[in-house]
């Protein structure tokens, strides 16, 4: 369990400013004496009035010595006025726009944060979100709660496609993406959701699929196919179930649930889940969708699948 152990001088510093609720969370990280590099970053990038708004918020908030840890000038860097939007997106990466107690934190898997991403949560050997240790937590304040952290949280900075670059597993769509023109879309714009085709999902479409679509005048059907595998707007597994479908870029939906145990996206399976990018998430399927004939839905829709490994799916999250 996650235990709320406060150093010495914290706890003295927070009975000083009134540990009971009175102060919000600015007020209290500032007063607390341990968060003075913190400060001055939400400082730095206009942030203190929105965190002392009524949220509430939750943050997990690095101490000055977990600042410290970054390589030397970073911080420095990052308080430049033309690092403004890169610090943004890293302080907001420490705030869940909800109050999520200890007792709450210690159930989950991920939370959603402000940046638009998630942060992973962890509790073997101890709480961990992302790598960072909790070493305090419930710290109430008037809007919200802190939980202390040994370490600056860092959002993916890369977008889908340079994540999709560095797994090394997703050449075909890659290549697929450049032909019909859409990867400098999935590379500055978004945010969007990719249900990402592996290359061996790819290998086994019929023999010569592949070329063919890859041929110029074919560049409008490989279109249609990969916008079949892109959804506006950032969904994260749970609200990809939750919602049971969803209307794709090409313009026709897909469905998505379970069956049998089975995470599904129409009837290619879902092998890993819940991959940030800068600018989206990607869901990794085993198969390559390809969009209905017409808009009936499902019926209508041809999925060319590659054999599962195993008899079942297991749904996995991934972190780059």
């Amino acid at each position: 369990m996650l235990k709320n152990v406060l150093p010495l001088a914290l706890i003295a510093a927070l009975s000083s400013v009134g540990f009971a609720a009175d102060k919000n969370i600015v007020e209290t990280a500032v007063e607390a004496g341990s968060f003075k590099t913190l400060a001055a970053a939400l400082g730095a990038a206009n942030l203190v009035e929105t965190l002392q708004g009524d949220g509430p918020f939750t943050v997990f908030a690095p101490t000055d010595a977990a600042f410290a840890k970054l390589p030397a000038g970073t911080i420095e860097e990052l308080l430049k006025p033309e690092s403004k939007e890169t610090l943004t997106g890293i302080l907001t990466y420490h705030v869940v726009a909800s109050e999520v107690p200890a007792s709450t934190v210690v159930t989950l898997s991920g939370a959603t944060t402000v940046n638009g991403q998630r942060v992973d949560i962890a509790t073997k050997d101890g709480v961990t979100v992302d790598q960072a240790k909790v070493v305090t937590t419930d710290i109430q304040c008037s809007n919200g709660i802190i939980h202390v952290i040994d370490a600056v949280l860092l959002p993916e900075s890369r977008s889908i496609v340079g994540v999709a670059k560095e797994a090394k597993t997703f050449e075909t769509l890659i290549a697929a993406a450049q032909a019909a023109g859409l990867a400098g879309v999935l590379d500055q714009q978004g945010p969007f959701t990719v249900f990402a085709p592996t290359d061996e999902a790819f290998a086994k479409l019929p023999a010569g699929t592949v070329e063919s679509l890859l041929k110029p005048e074919n560049k409008s059907k490989l279109a249609s196919i990969l916008k079949y595998h892109v959804i506006p707007g950032r969904i994260f597994s749970e609200g990809a179930l939750e919602a049971g479908k969803a209307k794709t870029l090409q313009g026709a939906s897909v469905e998505i649930g379970v069956e049998g145990g089975h995470a599904k996206v129409n009837d290619a399976n879902l092998v890993a889940t819940d991959i940030d990018a800068a600018n989206g998430v990607i869901h990794v399927v085993d198969a390559v969708l390809m969009p209905p004939k017409n808009d009936e839905s499902k019926k209508q829709a041809a999925v060319y699948k590659t054999p599962c490994q195993s008899s079942q799916t297991v749904v996995i999250r991934v972190r780059h």
